[in-house]
C-alpha cells in the first residue's frame, strides 16, 4: 500500500462494482482500498437512493424537528439508550468530552415485521417509534433505511475482496443487523453567548459501526482529520453518498482500514441562527459478530492492537462513553 495524502475524499461509482465487468470491479476494489487505508472516506454515486426519496425524508424530518420540544420529548426512550426515537438537544457528547453537541436527532432501526419470528435479534432490538404528528415519516424512513442498507452491503462486499476475504464474508453478519438511520438537526443558536465556549455541532469523533453512509454531506462544516494533522473539508455532489470506515471495521482489520476522526464545526457566529440537517446511516452487524482482529491483518510488523469482543459488547461500551447509557 502506498501512503497517500488526499486533498479531498476520492469519488467512486458503485455501478462499476456491480456492473459485471471484471476490470471495473477490480479497479473499484483497488481504489476503495487505497482510500480506506489512507483517509477512511469515499464519496459514491449510483447507490440507489434517488433524489425524490431524499427530499421526502428531509421534508418529514424538518416537520418533526420544527415541533415544540415538549412534543418531541414524547418520543424519547432513555431506557433503551436512545436507540430508537428522539434524542434531545445536547444529550450526546463525543467520547472523552462532557459538553453536549449542539444537535438533536431521531433514530430508526430495523423494521421488526420483516424479521423472521425465530431470529434471535427479535429479543435484541427495540421496536421503532413513530411520531403521530408527521404523516408518512414511517414509510419514507423505512424506504430510505432499506435502500441505503443495500448499498452498504455492496460496499462491504468490495471491502471483503480488498481484505482478501470471500466476497460474501459480511453478508450473514449484517443480515438484520443492528443498523441505525439517524436524522440530525443542528439547531439554530439565537444567542451564541449562551452556549458553552467549547460546544460544537459535532465534536471530533470516530463512528462506532462497520461503515457509515451519509446523506446531506455537502453543507459547510463537515471535516476529516488527515494523517498529517490537517483538517480537510468533506464535500460531495448532490447525487453522492459519503461512506466512511467505522471503529468496528478498524478493529476487525487491526487498523489496516482507518476509522478517521471527523467533526462538524460551527458556522461563523453570524450564521449560527440557521439550521443544518444531515442523515447518516450507521451500518451495524448483528450483535453476536466476532470483532476479533482478522488473522491476515496481524503480522510481526502489525501486532494485534485490540482485545477480542463482540459487536454487541463494543456497542454497549461506546454508548456509555457517549452519555446515552448509564
Amino acid at each position: 500500500m502506498s501512503e497517500i495524502l488526499f486533498d479531498e475524499i476520492p469519488s467512486l461509482d458503485l455501478a462499476d462494482f456491480v456492473s459485471g465487468d471484471r476490470d471495473k470491479k477490480a479497479a473499484f476494489v483497488r481504489n476503495l482500498g487505497d482510500a480506506y487505508e489512507n483517509i477512511g472516506f469515499v464519496a459514491i454515486k449510483n447507490h440507489g437512493l434517488h433524489q425524490a426519496m431524499q427530499d421526502e425524508l428531509y421534508a418529514a424530518i424538518q416537520k418533526f424537528f420544527s415541533l415544540p420540544d415538549e412534543v418531541k420529548a414524547k418520543y424519547e426512550k432513555p431506557e433503551i439508550g436512545f436507540q430508537r426515537g428522539y434524542t434531545g438537544k445536547g444529550k450526546e457528547h463525543a467520547k472523552g468530552r462532557n459538553t453536549g453537541d449542539l444537535k438533536e436527532f431521531y433514530h430508526v432501526g430495523q423494521a421488526m415485521d420483516h424479521i423472521p419470528n425465530d431470529d434471535a435479534v427479535n429479543e435484541d432490538y427495540p421496536q421503532n417509534v413513530w411520531p403521530a404528528e408527521v404523516p408518512g415519516f414511517r414509510e419514507v424512513s423505512l424506504q430510505v433505511f432499506s435502500t441505503i442498507e443495500e448499498a452498504g452491503k455492496q460496499m462491504l462486499r468490495a471491502i471483503a475482496l480488498n481484505l482478501g476475504l470471500e466476497e460474501t464474508y459480511f453478508d450473514d453478519k449484517v443480515t438484520y443487523g443492528n443498523s441505525i438511520l439517524r436524522s440530525i438537526h443542528y439547531f439554530p443558536i439565537e444567542n451564541p453567548e449562551q452556549v458553552p465556549a467549547d460546544a460544537v455541532r459535532a465534536a471530533e469523533h470516530g463512528d462506532i459501526n462497520l461503515i457509515t453512509l451519509l446523506m446531506g454531506a455537502s453543507a459547510d462544516g463537515l471535516q476529516v482529520l488527515r494523517r498529517d494533522g490537517k483538517w480537510i473539508p468533506i464535500t460531495a455532489l448532490p447525487d453522492q453518498l459519503v461512506v466512511n470506515v467505522g471503529d468496528m471495521l478498524e478493529r476487525l482489520t487491526n487498523k489496516k482500514l482507518k476509522s478517521t476522526i471527523h467533526r462538524v464545526v460551527n458556522p461563523p457566529r453570524e450564521k449560527m441562527n440557521s439550521s443544518r440537517y444531515s442523515i447518516p446511516f450507521f451500518l451495524h452487524p448483528r450483535s453476536e459478530m466476532d470483532l476479533s482482529c482478522l488473522e491476515n491483518c496481524i503480522s510481526a510488523d502489525f501486532p494485534k492492537s485490540f482485545e477480542d469482543c463482540t459487536a454487541g459488547e463494543f456497542l454497549e461500551e461506546r454508548l456509555k462513553e457517549l452519555g446515552l447509557k448509564k
